[in-house]
């Protein structure tokens, strides 16, 4: 028999041929310092410094990471002509504020997601870019997680022929006590959860024609937003794809599974991070293609964790949009298209009905 020989994945994130940009942090909670800033020094990139409203916050991140400079105020972290990147990492109902202050600066943006929680606010920071003639990048770092970003490259090569079907079915329990804002929030899992998934589908098969999503709650859970969703995609092609979530698994036998399916083959693999929140564990992958190699199985082995290693993917874009004038992977231009899936879950749960991204 012929052996088969191993596949060479395009998966990793690439920084552009210039990365010294100076960077300012806004925001100094969790995210920023188990995620933003390991996966920053990884690579060596200028973090030059950071603000928080709560000052001590930013007085500790800058220590544990060695950023040089704590500001007091926004206005003088703006002010500093070294910085042309800030990273804002704050609930999203602060982000417009934050946003149009730094453009009007000169600042161009990594922002965090959601960009914002209603679509006029989030509008408002892509005319506000536009205005200023800066790159704004939203911080969907699962496009660069490892087993996302091989799938990619995988139906780019035609390796699984036409795509037909795919599945991101998460059962699991999650620690939203790490997140107390979070437990409160009225509009909890698509909107601070799914939306990854529901960002990567579009990333991997484009904008869908029609979202019908149904939400629940856990009986006595302690959070105020749904926990349980199941979100089903549909487009002219006949192409469906389904999101089920449960964050309230308590069985014991937990999983986070995705499945591409495509008219000449299958991607199927698991979302490592999830399996141990936040410690994680590398993404798994298998792909067959009856037209590659119709006998065989590839399994193929990823490096790197969705937190922190992908979170360097948004930056390095944002980095190379500057550089060569076009748009960041996760512009916010296009991350409208994503909120626009988003909203029309939660219409769709609403009003018992079938809606159309572009009726939002």
């Amino acid at each position: 028999m012929t052996p088969i020989p191993p596949l060479d994945l395009d998966y990793r994130p690439h920084l552009p041929a210039v990365a010294d940009y100076g960077i300012g942090i806004v925001g100094c909670g969790g995210i920023v310092n188990y995620a933003h800033l390991p996966a920053y020094k990884a690579h060596s990139l200028r973090v030059l410094a950071c603000y928080d409203v709560n000052a001590e916050a930013a007085r500790k991140t800058a220590a544990d990471h060695g950023i040089p400079t704590v500001y007091e105020s926004l206005d003088a972290l703006l002010a500093d002509e070294r910085i042309q990147i800030v990273d804002i990492a704050v609930p999203a109902w602060h982000q417009r504020e934050i946003a149009e202050r730094a453009l009007a600066a000169g600042k161009h943006l990594l922002c965090q997601k959601p960009l914002a929680e209603d679509l006029p606010d989030a509008e408002a920071i892509v005319a506000a870019a536009r205005h200023a003639g800066r790159k704004v990048a939203v911080n969907q770092q699962m496009r660069w997680s490892a087993g996302i970003a091989a799938a990619k490259d995988l139906i780019a090569r035609g390796f699984i022929g036409q795509p037909t079907d795919a599945q991101i079915q998460v059962s699991v329990t999650t620690p939203w006590h790490m997140w107390p804002w979070l437990k409160v929030a009225p509009r909890l899992e698509i909107m601070y959860h799914s939306i990854h998934y529901l960002d990567s589908l579009r990333y991997l098969l484009g904008d869908p024609q029609w979202v019908t999503s149904r939400h629940a709650r856990y009986p006595g859970q302690p959070e105020t937003g749904e926990t349980k969703t199941v979100t089903v995609l549909d487009y002219d092609s006949g192409l469906q794809a389904l999101v089920a979530v449960n964050h309230h698994d308590h069985s014991g036998d937990s999983y986070a599974t995705f499945r591409l399916l495509g008219n000449a083959g299958v991607i199927k693999g698991t979302i490592g991070l999830l399996y141990n929140y936040p410690a994680g564990r590398p993404d798994t992958l298998q792909a067959h293609s009856t037209h590659v190699a119709p006998e065989a199985w590839f399994d193929i082995k990823l490096e790197g964790l969705w937190i922190p290693d992908a979170f360097i993917g948004p930056m390095a874009s944002l980095m190379d949009a500057i550089q060569r004038d076009i748009p960041p992977i996760t512009n916010a231009a296009d991350n409208l298209g994503t909120l626009r899936v988003v909203h029309a879950a939660y219409r769709s749960a609403a009003e018992h009905r079938s809606v159309r991204p572009d009726e939002l």
